[in-house]
């Protein structure tokens, strides 16, 4: 009888490994997070008299959008208010911007949660011109401090659904319709609204998602946890590599 050659056990992946692999599948997300953490150092540093010039000379508000229309729909996305909020984003965006980049591939995503923050901005803005203009407003508002990442994040929030199987599915999608849902029925800002244009511009999303363009997937392949397909966890489940509540808090304050 032959021996039996041992067994060699593969070797693990070594944590940095894991972390690097994850950040190069998902470079949009995390270039993103990346200037907000600079953008919010520059906030946390700065003098009040320079923090109030920034906030909103960078604000994507009705004087920025008629003075300086395309820099301020883009350079508003890069900013939050406050900057102790920082880790919080960096959670949201590991949980809800990485995994749709991943999934979508990077220009999917841009093209979900740009359309989304553009959309969003302009509409949110127009209800706010028309309130200030039917004197339900104070004309203050036109100089209000608008940044952030909300609608960004409420638009891949909203593809996200179509990411998960039923009837998780439908448990998510019930409670990010709550979450976007009841502020805009009770007390209503613009911002609000904004968020639920941007949720439905990522419901709308879906024919940019794998499933859309090529079928139903299959089920998760024994041996790959993360349900991808790719033993490392790092490939993109169509090869679509080729190619985020910080508005409220301006319009309450206001």
């Amino acid at each position: 009888m032959k021996p039996v050659p041992p067994v060699t056990p593969l070797p693990l992946r070594h944590p940095f490994h894991r972390v690097s692999a994850w950040v190069r599948s998902t470079p949009g997300t995390h270039i993103w997070l990346l200037i907000i953490g600079i953008t919010s150092l520059v906030v946390a540093s700065a003098s009040a008299g320079f923090e109030h010039f920034l906030l909103h000379r960078t604000s994507s508000n009705i004087h920025e959008l008629n003075e300086h229309p395309l820099p301020s729909l883009l350079i508003s996305g890069f900013w939050i208010e406050k900057p102790q909020s920082f880790l919080l984003y960096v959670v949201m965006f590991e949980l809800v911007h990485a995994n749709v980049e991943r999934w979508l591939g990077t220009w999917r995503w841009l093209l979900t949660v740009g359309c989304a923050h553009i959309a969003a901005t302009l509409i949110s803005q127009e209800l706010v011109l028309l309130a200030i203009e039917g004197h339900r407003m104070p004309r203050s508002m036109a100089h209000v401090v608008d940044i952030g990442v909300s609608y960004g994040l409420a638009a891949a929030a909203g593809v996200l659904t179509y990411r998960l199987r039923r009837p998780w599915s439908y448990v998510y999608g019930v409670g990010v319709l709550l979450f976007f849902g009841v502020p805009l029925l009770t007390g209503a800002t613009f911002t609000d609204f904004g968020h639920a244009i941007a949720l439905a511009l990522g419901f709308a999303a879906w024919p940019l998602t794998p499933e859309a363009r090529n079928g139903p997937r299959p089920p998760d392949e024994p041996g790959h946890p993360d349900g991808t397909g790719h033993p490392d966890g790092t490939g993109h489940s169509d090869g679509a590599g080729d190619g985020p509540r910080e508005r409220g808090d301006a319009a309450q304050d206001a």
